[in-house]
């Protein structure tokens, strides 16, 4: 009996320890296009947190670099290809170290909440620049719609991309 209450209680212990999971289980995955001469692609996992909340995970395929260099992201509206696509939300840089971001989002840049059924109707794309000022913040490495207008690896044309309007 000592032996059966010993296993329970290290059981509960355990039990105990063990972090919740923060996440819902929903989750959307867009391709990362691509967008310039340089050899970047990726992916954005955007997953629901069970206080409401998306994480967006952005995670490129292509050069690392040691040096502190961070490449900024953004969440716009509309398509890549619309030259008046405003920002909707301001993403963590990516880390030129293990090309990955982790950003929290749970508004967009006007306070209008974000939810995951936003996202999933949401008209827009996804920008990450060479640099987050003068003429490299030009060049995009990556880009892709999301939401409501994802785009094929075969439809996207890197030949349409449009720079992103000043905040």
């Amino acid at each position: 009996m000592k032996k059966a209450l010993f296993y329970l209680f290290c059981f509960n212990v355990l039990i105990s320890c063990v972090e919740p999971d923060p996440f819902t289980g929903q989750k959307l995955e867009y391709t990362l296009h691509q967008a310039s001469e340089f050899d970047y692609t990726g992916t954005l996992t955007v997953r629901e947190k069970t206080d409401g909340s998306l994480q967006f995970d952005i995670n490129l395929i292509g050069q690392t670099n040691e040096s502190g260099v961070s490449f900024p992201a953004h969440l716009h509206y509309g398509d890549y290809t619309d030259p008046e696509a405003p920002m909707a939300a301001m993403l963590n840089p990516v880390s030129g170290a293990n090309l990955s971001s982790m950003t929290e989002v749970s508004s967009l840049m006007d306070g209008t909440s974000f939810t995951f059924e936003h996202m999933k109707n949401f008209d827009g794309h996804v920008k990450v620049h060479l640099a987050s000022e003068g003429p490299d913040y030009e060049v995009i490495l990556v880009a892709g719609n999301v939401g409501s207008n994802p785009v094929s690896s075969l439809d996207f044309d890197p030949t349409q991309m449009t720079l992103c309007l000043p905040n």
